[in-house]
């Protein structure tokens, strides 16, 4: 099992330290993105808040064998982003 697969595994049993774990290691990434696109620290630190609770309440909306899980959150962040840029 790799790292991945196994944090998912941790997440889907609801272990806080796990997404501690994935927040530490992937937001600053997610939140890079997010400012890149939107131009704005608040649209970003929003939208990193909602990328992380959308992968606490629904770990299993990603899939390991689909790639990483940072560029499944990135993934999510650029589209967010997009989305708020729209609106914004």
């Amino acid at each position: 099992m790799n790292r991945d697969q196994e944090l998912c595994t941790r997440l889907t049993a609801g272990d806080l330290d796990a997404l501690a774990h994935v927040y530490d290691q992937h937001g600053p990434y997610v939140y890079g993105v997010a400012v890149k696109v939107t131009g704005s620290q608040a649209h970003a630190e929003e939208i990193t808040q909602n990328v992380f609770v959308a992968l606490w309440q629904d770990p299993l909306s990603y899939d390991p064998a689909l790639g990483s899980l940072r560029g499944w959150l990135v993934g999510r962040a650029l589209h967010e982003s997009a989305l708020r840029s729209k609106v914004s």
